[in-house]
């Protein structure tokens, strides 16, 4: 019978560095990686990929990832959980299949889940009275964007995940799983728990844990308001959950490895991007936070208990992106002396440049780099000519070529611009994306895990 289960954070977002994970593989004794990719905004993203090409819409990194950690998971006994597969778990899953055959690692069994995806059913949702209340502004009008959406996927729990691993599943590709669903599915398959009262605490316990290490370097010292302490960040371990039946968690890397786990990084990640800390809402659970405790027992060791929590909600969160306008964006830098003169100057003409070609714009908005870009109203006054000083615009369109205005004017102040104006790369017009988080009834969505053997 399980007593411990190990679990690697192997990525905390598309992009994020594969050497840590391989090091997780190799040296961390491990019985799952899970890997985090996805954003909210992202989904909208990789959907409008999927329109244009119905082979793509899976995170791009994940055949790269997957080339170098399949290998070494094989031969480790190490099961993969991503939610890799973003908008086309399915695309992922037989790319994933493919590039097993090519290396080789024959009888690999990928599944795919999926059930995410309700875009085919948003005008079910209409027809059937569901709520679609914007949660972020109150807005109630989904009719007015329902023509531009472009992607609507719902938050899913882990019982695909759960069923995809009874399924001796040894990578699992998902879409829109919430991020700590990638760990709570492990952890609940290897104790055999199930979604009812007996195990609502544990259940919550698990999502407590998946909560603090699903940015992986999040937890070992990344994004620390210590930042001046952590040792060799270029070389940092990715954080490691041992988690056994009682519900404790120890929180550790692998030896050697850069940043640190102490209690400070744990609780900086414990309260990241979280509302009430009694009810962080999950779909497998509602976690209490408050409740944890959090003791130091070793060096990189962190151990976490004492977690309670409360049923799974009857709601669901889906996260709805629709098309919304173009962005025009350019920025100039200006040296000393003078600098915030030359600045403000430029300000001014690219603001009658845009009057003067008639630029329809629903936003614009000028930074000073260096100045007010981060702080806006609440930087404070400068009390001395700065060495240099960047101008970004940015401006919200309704199509590309007002966008594109933009761009012109930015290239414009080669000869309009102060004496000494410099230039960015210059930035072509992009599409804006629009998003509308809302509820769902959980019976609405239908999740399923299917094995695609190599």
């Amino acid at each position: 019978m399980t007593q411990l289960v190990r679990i690697g954070a192997g990525s905390g977002f598309w992009g994020d560095a594969l050497d840590p994970a391989v090091e997780l593989l190799e040296r961390g004794d491990l019985d799952y990686l899970s890997m985090d990719y996805l954003a909210e905004l992202t989904m909208a993203l990789l959907q409008r990929q999927k329109l244009k090409d119905p082979g793509a819409g899976y995170i791009p990194d994940l055949p790269t990832h997957m080339r170098a950690l399949m290998p070494l998971a094989r031969q480790k006994g190490t099961r993969i959980v991503c939610n890799g597969g973003g908008a086309n778990p399915r695309a992922g899953a037989e790319r994933v299949r493919a590039l097993a055959r090519e290396l080789g690692l024959h009888g690999t069994r990928i599944a795919v889940v999926e059930g995410d995806d309700l875009l085919p059913q948003l005008d079910e949702l209409m027809s059937a009275g569901v709520d679609l209340t914007n949660m972020d502004t109150g807005e109630t009008n989904f009719a007015a964007i329902r023509n531009r959406v472009v992607a609507a996927n719902a938050y899913t729990d882990s019982s695909a995940i759960i069923s995809a691993l009874e399924q001796d599943a040894h990578i699992i590709v998902a879409g829109r799983v919430s991020d700590n669903a990638l760990y709570v599915g492990p952890i609940m398959h290897a104790f055999g728990w199930e979604h009812d009262a007996a195990h609502v605490d544990r259940i919550a316990a698990a999502i407590t844990v998946g909560h603090v290490v699903e940015c992986a370097a999040g937890t070992t010292g990344g994004m620390s308001s210590r930042f001046a302490e952590m040792p060799r960040m270029g070389q940092a371990g990715f954080p490691i959950v041992e988690f056994s039946e009682d519900a404790q968690a120890v929180i550790t890397k692998v030896e050697g490895t850069g940043g640190r786990v102490d209690a400070f990084t744990v609780k900086e990640h414990l309260v990241y991007e979280i509302g009430n800390p009694a009810r962080y809402l999950m779909p497998d659970g509602v976690a209490d936070f408050t409740s944890v405790r959090i003791d130091e027992i070793g060096p990189d060791r962190v151990r976490l208990s004492n977690m309670k929590g409360a049923t799974r909600p009857d709601m669901l969160k889906l996260v709805i992106g629709y098309e919304d306008g173009w962005i025009g964006e350019g920025t100039l830098f200006f040296p000393w002396p003078y600098a915030m003169e030359r600045a403000e100057k430029a300000k001014q003409t690219l603001s009658e440049r845009f009057e003067r070609l008639g630029l329809k714009a629903d936003a614009i908005h000028f930074d000073f780099v260096g100045v007010n870009m981060l702080h806006g109203p609440a930087a404070p006054p400068l009390d001395h000519d700065p060495a240099e000083i960047g101008l970004r615009v940015a401006v919200h369109t309704g199509t590309r070529d007002e966008a594109e205005k933009v761009r012109r004017a930015c290239s414009q102040l080669w000869i309009m611009g102060p004496g000494g104006t410099a230039f960015g790369t210059p930035l072509k017009p992009r599409p804006a994306y629009g998003l509308w988080p809302t509820l769902v009834p959980r019976s609405f969505v239908r999740q399923s895990a299917e094995i695609l053997e190599a």
